[in-house]
């Protein structure tokens, strides 16, 4: 194989993915507004991966900490894999499956968010961190690999990257933690506006269905909020309508 066949069967693979990559928009819009109002509010987002997932987390952290583009105060981001003193700790004491867990349960509080990156979805310690976001009255995201995996399914909403590669899975992470965090930005003064006035978060109205895209392309409807088993309609999925007529939509924030 020469050098370009190699360079042309990793971007064949990227690009296969980018496809069905498009219909995560919506999803990203969604994070964004709630990580917005999260974050807005006072509350946090606690970032973890392992190896490259790891890199990625603390990237994320460092553009919201930091800024992606245009100045702005900074958010409060948590890579909780960058202790490295509290993480060898906890692996010494405790064992590697809990290095992430224990951190949440320290530093989350409840409807602060969990991102947990993985591309198999299958580590063990990010299962664990998981459970224990949820325990702890987190909402779970994650970035994964094909779905299902078991990460997708502890976790409230999952994007899921339909690819076989794991660098393409990780590269598009990447992708989806700049997205991320440029919705952030755009909902950022909206929600400060909201903010200054009794205006229930956007997942705070369990009765509120709305129709979703899915990995696979089929919509499917979801219900806002969690069932007695901690999952919401699908498992996957977050929306909201607040009652003083000012709606949340996978877009934005909408003023009836």
């Amino acid at each position: 194989m020469t050098r370009h066949d190699t360079l042309d069967a990793h971007l064949a693979g990227l690009a296969a993915a980018l496809l069905p990559y498009r219909r995560e928009a919506e999803r990203l819009s969604v994070w964004g507004n709630e990580l917005a109002w999260t974050l807005a509010g006072g509350g946090r987002i606690l970032v973890a991966g392992n190896g490259g997932s790891a890199a990625e987390a603390q990237h994320l952290t460092a553009e919201l900490v930091g800024k992606l583009r245009d100045d702005r105060e900074p958010l409060s981001a948590i890579a909780l894999h960058a202790e490295t003193s509290a993480l060898t700790a906890i692996g010494n004491d405790y064992g590697y499956d809990e290095v992430f867990a224990r951190q949440v349960r320290a530093h989350g509080r409840p409807d602060d968010i969990l991102l947990l990156m993985s591309s198999s979805g299958s580590s063990r310690n990010l299962l664990t961190a998981a459970r224990a976001g949820r325990r702890t009255g987190l909402r779970c995201w994650a970035f994964t690999g094909p779905a299902p995996n078991p990460l997708a399914d502890l976790c409230d909403d999952v994007l899921a990257v339909p690819s076989p590669d794991s660098q393409v899975v990780q590269e598009l992470h990447l992708v989806s933690t700049h997205l991320l965090c440029e919705f952030v930005d755009q909902a950022l003064p909206l929600v400060r506006q909201l903010r200054t006035v009794p205006v229930p978060p956007p997942w705070a109205d369990p009765s509120t269905r709305r129709t979703v895209p899915f990995q696979g392309g089929s919509p499917a409807t979801a219900t806002v909020g969690h069932r007695t088993n901690g999952h919401s309609h699908n498992g996957h999925s977050h929306s909201g309508n607040p009652h003083n007529g000012r709606g949340f939509t996978g877009t934005g924030w909408a003023a009836s």
